[in-house]
């Protein structure tokens, strides 16, 4: 089920998206579900704002990361432990033990993907962030995926890899060419959803999430089975889903 709101633009996107997150925090020892990108960077500024002027807490928050890339070490510039603790762990005073986000840089990859569902087994995320890709995916969890899957090792598709060169010196060769990440199954556990989508590029995978037909070839379709979704457009990504 959907809620679908529409904002002019990304500040007010964020804006809304932190006004569920706000609420979200004040519960006892809550535990997020968290993503990388570009779609979420306002939501967090928001937060940490939010934590400096009003002193909301997050040393009773548990976080969890959606995916990390397979082969960067955790201090790397691209690293999604690296960009999660610059653009918010380290501004607000969530405890680091708190804090799970797959190892990407590991021996045994598929230990690591079943370490880190087990983990996940062990909580209920009760707010789970996402962005989508402009081929649908969400998480990494690319077209084709099975809707059955776990925590698993993704193969990331060029579309993917072209879409994230921008973050590697627009370097696609950069760019890892695998991930670790949830499964659709360890997504659609989370008691609440949010989806941030802004921009004319999106606006396809929107529709395809929203109005398409469930399928495997637009991962983030799965959602129309989950009780309580909230997707945040602006005009520009909902162009499709309003005509």
């Amino acid at each position: 089920m959907f809620n679908i709101i529409i904002k002019e633009n990304y500040a007010q996107v964020s804006s809304e998206a932190f006004r569920i997150m706000r609420e979200t925090i004040r519960k006892e020892n809550p535990v997020l579900g968290l993503a990388t990108g570009s779609s979420p960077i306002g939501l967090y500024k928001k937060m940490i704002a939010d934590h400096n002027t009003n002193g909301t807490s997050y040393k009773n928050v548990t976080t969890f990361n959606l995916d990390e890339y397979i082969g960067l070490p955790k201090n790397h510039d691209q690293s999604y432990w690296t960009f999660m603790h610059e653009n918010l762990f380290d501004n607000i005073n969530v405890k680091e033990e708190n804090i799970h986000i797959p190892e990407g840089d590991v021996e045994d990859e598929e230990a690591e993907c079943q370490k880190y569902e087990e983990l996940l087994n062990q909580y209920e995320i009760d707010l789970q962030i996402l962005g989508i890709g402009t081929d649908g995916h969400i998480g990494f969890n690319e077209p084709g995926t099975p809707f059955d899957s776990v925590t698993h090792i993704a193969e990331l598709e060029e579309q993917t890899r072209t879409d994230n060169a921008r973050f590697f010196d627009d370097d696609i060769e950069a760019v890892p060419t695998h991930a670790i990440t949830m499964g659709l199954v360890s997504i659609m556990r989370a008691k609440k959803i949010i989806v941030i989508a802004t921009g004319e590029n999106k606006a396809d995978a929107v529709y395809g999430m929203i109005k398409g037909e469930k399928s495997v070839d637009c991962p983030a379709s799965i959602l129309q089975d989950h009780p309580d979704v909230t997707v945040i457009l602006d005009t520009k990504a909902a162009s499709k889903v309003e005509a």
